[in-house]
């Protein structure tokens, strides 16, 4: 029974390589979206050079840009989020990161993760930016007619601005 017991505990132990499935996968999507949004900014690029040289003014111009550059900031952020998952759970699953430390074996602190609860805190940071950048992209195409409209806009963004104060604050206290 020993035997079986050591047998089976030592594949349950290895079974915890199955991460590097996600760690590889969770870059490939990080490439991906990287690449994206380096197309999607190029793109950008290339409609504000075009109307610029044909001194065509489009009607929403201005805001089609914004977008543009907001949603590429949008696709970098979840791509941060891939690499700072990738590397999380390779850190916690299978081995640190050795060229992640320097030559005095200190490790970046960037990137560190030492548990799955600093993981989380870390991906759910970024998701939260990503929110910000999402509900400003939405605001740029929303039309406002009149005050009370105006109104609730500052209100939403003050309420943002708020949420993202507080949220600055507790991750202060927590190191």
């Amino acid at each position: 029974m020993n035997f079986l017991e050591k047998l089976f505990e030592k594949v349950l132990w290895n079974s915890r390589f199955m991460i590097v499935l996600a760690v590889f996968f969770g870059l490939i999507g990080a490439i991906l979206l990287f690449a994206i949004a380096s197309f999607d900014v190029y793109n950008t690029a290339a409609y504000v050079i075009t109307t610029y040289a044909t001194h065509a003014h489009p009607e929403h111009f201005h805001e089609e840009v914004i977008s543009g550059i907001i949603g590429a900031i949008d696709f970098y952020l979840i791509g941060v989020i891939m690499i700072i998952f990738s590397f999380g759970v390779y850190e916690l699953f299978i081995s640190d990161i050795d060229p992640a430390k320097d030559e005095n074996g200190k490790e970046n602190q960037l990137l560190a993760v030492h548990s799955l609860d600093q993981l989380k805190d870390k991906i759910s940071k970024v998701i939260v930016m990503v929110l910000v950048v999402g509900f400003f992209q939405k605001v740029g195409h929303t039309p406002f007619n009149g005050a009370l409209e105006l109104f609730y806009l500052a209100l939403s963004i003050t309420a943002v601005a708020v949420g993202l104060y507080f949220l600055s604050k507790v991750g202060h206290h927590e190191h």
